[in-house]
């Protein structure tokens, strides 16, 4: 079952470590995100490899927008 990572804030795409197809453990940084100076990881949730990441550096998420789907 297909796992969805999903912004929990408004924030910009400050940094994009994983890619697409990516074999990824749990806890694995996925993303960086920047908001009020702060930079805030977004991790793996499970074991699995990246299907889509659909973000790029420089985009601004806001709050439930998705981020990448877990396989």
């Amino acid at each position: 079952m297909a796992e969805e990572i999903r912004a929990e804030m408004v924030a910009n795409v400050w940094k994009v470590v994983a890619s697409a197809g990516d074999t990824v453990s749990e806890g694995d940084t996925l993303v960086i995100l920047e908001s009020m100076k702060m930079e805030i990881p977004v991790v793996a949730e499970s074991d699995g490899v990246v299907q889509q990441l659909v973000v790029n550096e420089g985009d601004v998420v806001q709050d439930g927008d998705l981020i990448a789907v877990i396989g």
